[in-house]
């Protein structure tokens, strides 16, 4: 069974605890980001931990993932997410990668911001995957050895600017405002017999009680072990790092189908992006201050379970 692990604040002391219940257990020791945690500790020795407990209520939680991790993202990497996308699930061969700002990652009951130009503000919540180790060369990563390199499983919510990531091609820019990536509550570090459950987790996300996505990892397109094995063949990863694997169908986005967009590309550059603003402007499913967004991960039985997120949109400061 999975075990939960909490990065809090009391008054100006951060540290980590084992979640049981209502109750926090604190992990003797400093740990500086995610990485150093996952390294330091062991999994068995947790489980086992008693010591100094605290009061869920009375701490502030914390992003179990620390900014100083990279934070990488799969896209379109649900079957019914790639069609309501646009995009034919069956001719579609490559692994989408991008990447969000680190600075994007709070809590997970932190407030999200909507920036004062952004009308499209959308949700995607996705199954995060925490790496155990350092991946510096090609490697052939599987179902069987897929724990020797992930270490646990967060729940993130990938928020995105539409009208800037959609008309600039600029998924980075769109999904990387400040607030955009909450992580957690938990971090849950997983043991072998976990391994197989991590398929059999169902994501669900409500706006305002309303559930706008369902399903389960199943699901995915491109699954963990060949992700992390196509990315170490182009990249150094780091225990700590953070994967988020792509979403359900159920967004705000509307995208109209292939021959529409084949239609639509024959337009003057001013003319077809007017019509995919007047064409979201139609949804009322994209996000307005006021709204609560709430995101869960767990599996039927509970053993492994995510936590809840509870995001409420706020107006930008000026």
């Amino acid at each position: 069974m999975a075990v939960n692990i909490v990065r809090f604040q009391r008054g100006d002391d951060v540290a980590w605890g084992v979640l049981r219940g209502d109750e926090i257990v604190r992990v003797p020791g400093t740990f500086a980001t995610t990485g150093e945690f996952i390294t330091k500790t062991d999994v068995g020795q947790l489980k086992r931990l008693d010591g100094e407990k605290v009061a869920r209520s009375a701490v502030k939680i914390l992003s179990p993932v620390t900014r100083n991790q990279q934070f990488i993202c799969q896209g379109a990497n649900y079957r019914q997410h790639m069609i309501e996308s646009g995009m034919n699930p069956d001719a579609k061969t490559f692994n989408m990668i991008f990447t969000k700002a680190s600075s994007c990652i709070v809590a997970a009951d932190s407030a999200l911001v909507k920036p004062s130009h952004v009308r499209f503000l959308d949700y995607e919540v996705e199954l995060g995957l925490v790496l155990r180790r350092n991946i510096d060369g090609a490697t052939k990563v599987t179902d069987a050895n897929l724990l020797d390199f992930v270490a646990g499983l967060v729940i993130v919510n990938d928020y995105s600017a539409r009208d800037v990531q959609i008309p600039q091609m600029q998924f980075y820019k769109g999904k990387s405002y400040r607030t955009f990536g909450p992580v957690g509550p938990h971090l849950a570090l997983l043991e072998p017999a976990d391994a197989a459950e991590i398929r059999n987790l169902r994501l669900r996300l409500t706006v305002n009680g309303e559930v706008r996505q369902d399903d389960t990892a199943a699901n995915l397109v491109f699954g963990p072990a060949e992700t992390l094995t196509e990315l170490s063949g182009l990249q150094d990863l780091f225990v700590g790092d953070l994967i988020a694997t792509g979403t359900p169908a159920g967004c705000a986005l509307s995208v109209p189908p292939p021959f529409v967009q084949r239609l639509v590309g024959l337009l003057p550059e001013q003319a077809k992006w007017k019509a995919f603003f007047a064409k979201q402007a139609q949804r009322p499913q994209y996000l307005k201050v006021g709204d609560i967004v709430e995101a869960t991960i767990a599996n039927a039985s509970g053993a492994i379970d995510l936590g809840r997120q509870r995001n409420v949109v706020v107006e930008e400061r000026s």
